[in-house]
């Protein structure tokens, strides 16, 4: 007979806490994994005092990126230089051997700086228990990067390893094979890359970047804005306003050009393409109510025309103050043309006064037109130089050098990176461009000789017209109506990574997988700088060349085997 159990009081128990045990990987039945840390999705431990991270720096003539691996954005983004210093190194060197020479070793000093607060600032890490992640441009000289290699060993670096910005951004967004253009701040490059491999040899170049755009934006601003320095009392309706003048170039510092540039200015559309042609004209510029300045006169006889800037007192004040820029018929032109195609409005913003205006209160005012905040960057896609082509050029000429059997693989696959790819519309209005510069050309040669036919128009791009349904930008965030079904897969479907970041978010995914570039161990440097030291102890071309010939140089060095060719039977290769 089966008896009831009787309600009895519950026990006092002592309360002893206790830490789980549970294990770090879950079984296939147990519960789900626990992790360090919810931000994290591995099982590996991430800590203040870790030292399994790799440290990613991506070195720029102005600006850094340095982070560790395993994360998905950089630590710190910051000016190389400082926010009002000199670049690092220009894509020319001094023809001296003293200037160069001095050159280097300023060089050296500003890197080490740039190194020490890395480590010390940016990161707060130990440089010797630290493996370090070079992120490399291709085109990088060869000088620059054995002096950054020499100040992270002399800091007791365990290692670097060298590893290709492109190769790095195409594997930031999931693949292997592609084109990447990078629109850096001194050139922009696209090279090809095939499994993993960047074809070197196809590479191609453009100086059309962020300098080129910076000094042009500057030009425009000298010739087109406006300036209205900052009243004279705090009380500012108790004295005549200022009237307007041309911009003084002390205010248009390279912090206040950087600033307008991101912040302001954006890509318009083609002005070829149907919706700019079908874009209502803007007010003619002696119509434009805005290019009054929004001053009320103190006197009711005066207008608004006296508080605009006449031809006569530009023209003086030009002269004056010798500071008339370059090219004014150009940008003449140039205006004249841009106006009846732009709607965007002006924009006024603060700036601090020129030190030669001492007196005053509060900051000056600066007024950017509408039409140079929309077109400013069409420099980087008005090409035709040989030296200076455009960056849909760019990237047709290295596709024009890929071998035909990858061209469609490469248009379907490409990829922009950099800081002046930021620009609002730039990859939409990149891809617009590629395609009409490969649509047949609508221009024929007039007749010269009645006996004779017309020669056939020059068409460079001829052999990629059949690859137009097929171009596509991986990271296009407004990819147009597709017509194949290799470009549908493709377009804007890269993850949503910001251009500039694109390279060392790379170089974190290849540190947390532990793989990357060329990877060289301090203890073999150290070998290889105490065997030069031996052998030759005379300061020699020769011997300054074999100091750092361990570094990764494609220039130099041949490239690697890839596939076997086509026509080669694998039965020859068993035998």
């Amino acid at each position: 007979m089966a008896t009831t159990p009787t309600a009895t009081p519950r026990a006092k128990t002592s309360f002893n806490p206790t830490t789980p045990a549970a294990a770090r990987v879950a079984a296939t039945d147990g519960p789900p994994a626990l992790h360090s840390s919810p931000h994290y999705a591995t099982t590996r431990r991430h800590s203040l005092y870790g030292v399994e991270d790799r440290v990613v720096i991506d070195p720029g003539s102005r600006i850094w990126k340095v982070g560790f691996s395993g994360e998905g954005r950089p630590r710190d983004v910051f000016y190389g230089g400082g926010p009002t210093g000199p670049q690092f190194w220009k894509l020319n060197r001094a023809k001296d051997l003293a200037e160069r020479a001095e050159e280097e070793r300023l060089l050296e000093v500003r890197l080490q700086a740039c190194l020490r607060s890395v480590f010390h600032d940016s990161l707060l890490a130990d440089p010797k228990a630290r493996k370090v992640i070079l992120v490399e441009h291709p085109l990088l000289p060869l000088y620059i990067k054995e002096i950054i290699a020499r100040i992270l060993f002399e800091n007791q670096v365990p290692s670097v390893s060298f590893a290709c910005s492109h190769l790095l951004s195409l594997l930031a967004v999931g693949r292997i094979t592609g084109l990447v253009l990078d629109c850096g701040h001194l050139e922009s490059v696209a090279l090809p890359i095939f499994a993993a491999r960047p074809m070197f040899p196809q590479i191609q170049t453009t100086p059309l970047a962020g300098s080129k755009l910076t000094s042009h934006l500057r030009a425009l601003l000298l010739m087109f804005g406006t300036y209205r320095p900052p009243t004279s009392t705090l009380n500012a309706t108790s004295v005549p306003p200022h009237r307007a003048t041309r911009v003084p170039q002390d205010v248009l510092t390279d912090a206040v050009i950087e600033e307008i540039k991101t912040r302001c200015c954006f890509v318009g559309e083609s002005l070829n393409s149907g919706s700019g042609k079908q874009r209502a004209p803007a007010p003619a510029p002696e119509e434009d109510e805005g290019s009054e300045m929004d001053f009320p006169p103190s006197d009711s006889t005066q207008t608004g025309s006296e508080f605009e800037l006449s031809e006569q007192e530009t023209e003086s004040a030009t002269t004056a103050d010798n500071k008339t820029p370059p090219g004014e018929g150009h940008l003449q032109a140039l205006a004249s043309m841009y106006l009846r195609h732009s709607t965007a409005t002006d924009i006024e913003m603060k700036v601090p006064p020129p030190p030669s205006q001492e007196y005053g209160t509060g900051r000056g005012t600066l007024k950017i037109p509408g039409w140079v905040r929309e077109r400013a960057a069409e420099l980087l896609f008005e090409g035709g130089d040989i030296d200076e082509s455009s960056l849909a050029e760019a990237v047709l000429d290295a596709l024009l050098k890929v071998p035909r059997d990858l061209r469609k693989t490469m248009a379907s696959s490409v990829l922009v990176s950099g800081g002046t790819a930021m620009l609002p519309g730039f990859i939409p209005r990149l891809h617009d461009e590629i395609v009409r510069a490969v649509a047949p050309p609508t221009q024929t040669r007039q007749q010269t000789r009645p006996d004779r036919p017309n020669p056939p128009p020059y068409d460079k791009y001829g052999p990629l017209r059949p690859l137009l349904p097929f171009f596509a930008i991986l990271n296009n965030p407004s990819p147009p109506a597709v017509t194949s079904e290799r470009a549908a897969a493709n377009a804007g479907k890269a993850p949503a990574f910001a251009p500039a970041c694109l390279a060392w978010v790379g170089g974190s995914l290849a540190g947390s997988i532990k793989t990357g570039g060329v990877e060289v161990a301090r203890e073999r440097w150290d070998e290889e700088d105490a065997r030069n030291t031996e052998e030759d102890m005379d300061i020699s071309l020769d011997s300054k060349q074999s100091s750092h010939h361990i570094l990764p140089d494609w220039t130099r060095t041949p490239l690697s085997a890839g596939a076997p060719p086509a026509n080669v039977r694998l039965t020859a290769h068993a035998a």
